[in-house]
């Protein structure tokens, strides 16, 4: 059986990965918002006149909170997605460096992974956190979309409503539509964990100078600018899984069982007749602006609580 130090080493990336969840919707769901509606938005304005007037509709209508609509299931079922997402890509780095996979001594000082094993770790991560993310983004989505300002306007009341409706119309795997779409999003982790890791090795070279920054501030550096690498990477798959989530849409859902779910390959097609290439690239904008700072303070959470608890060291 397992130590006790060993079980507790395992639960230090999931615990971790709660707060970094956590973090991520307090930081960033305001404009995660605008990107969904900007990424739907017909309006032929410039990508800056569209993310001012999705943050100026709120204000002018119901207010700041407007911007968190659909806050509910992403602030707790995010920080459930990101406990599994770094837990298991904790665990992950765990095995590749004790198997001695994709492991390097450059500097004669211990063992430590490959930069390709950050990525390989990451891409796994990003897959085995699939399955429960998929459900959640599917009903943020939908609550997102709902623009009526009078509660009794809209279709879905919250998320367990937005539930019922959808298990109503396409039954239980309903809930996870769009999740193709997802498996091809969450493999772009590869990315965002790499850079992480390239970006903090090359902040390292800076140690002993002048410009030295401390830990945390490499943390929120190379963790906002690994979340650029990210989401240029996968913005076009977070696009075709949006649209497969929000389907029918703007029509409403059916009350009965009459909805055929959009494939991948449809949807692709959709997207690049009627748009071109350019449609898979819309709300990038507001996705960078909204990236680095969720995504900084998430890293910055994350690793400092693995620190805090002690967890095994994976990056060197």
């Amino acid at each position: 059986m397992p130590s006790d130090e060993c079980r507790v080493g395992r639960l230090t990336g999931p615990a971790a990965g709660f707060a970094s969840g956590l973090t991520k919707v307090v930081v960033g769901h305001g404009f995660d918002t605008c990107r969904s509606r900007h990424g739907y938005s017909s309006t032929p304005s410039s990508k800056i006149v569209l993310l001012f007037l999705c943050f100026s509709k709120p204000f002018n209508g119901r207010g700041f909170f407007a911007l968190y609509k659909g806050a509910t299931p992403p602030a707790l079922g995010w920080a459930a997605i990101d406990s599994v997402l770094l837990g298991s890509l904790h665990n992950y780095r765990l095995f590749l460096l004790h198997n001695g996979i994709m492991t390097e001594d450059p500097t004669g000082t211990g063992e430590r992974l490959t930069l390709l094993a950050h990525g390989t770790a990451g891409l796994f991560a990003g897959l085995t956190s699939a399955p429960l993310a998929t459900p959640i983004e599917l009903l943020k989505v939908r609550l997102q979309l709902q623009i009526q300002k009078s509660v009794s306007d809209r279709q879905f009341r919250g998320p367990i409503d937005c539930a019922q409706h959808l298990m109503r119309s396409q039954g239980v795997l309903g809930l996870w539509t769009g999740f193709s779409g997802g498996l091809l999003f969450r493999a772009n982790f590869f990315y965002m964990f790499l850079a992480f890791e390239a970006c903090m090795r090359g902040l390292s070279r800076l140690n002993g100078t002048f410009y030295e920054p401390s830990v945390g501030v490499a943390n929120l550096i190379a963790g906002g600018t690994a979340s650029l690498c990210f989401w240029t990477m996968a913005i076009p798959f977070d696009r075709m899984k949006n649209q497969m989530m929000s389907h029918p849409y703007p029509l409403p859902y059916p009350e009965t069982r009459s909805i055929t779910r959009p494939s991948l390959i449809s949807v692709a097609c959709q997207i690049y007749s009627n748009q071109g290439l350019r449609g898979f690239y819309r709300g990038l904008a507001p996705c960078f602006i909204r990236a680095f700072p969720s995504n900084a303070c998430a890293f910055f959470v994350y690793e400092g609580l693995l620190r805090a608890l002690g967890a095994e060291q994976t990056r060197h």
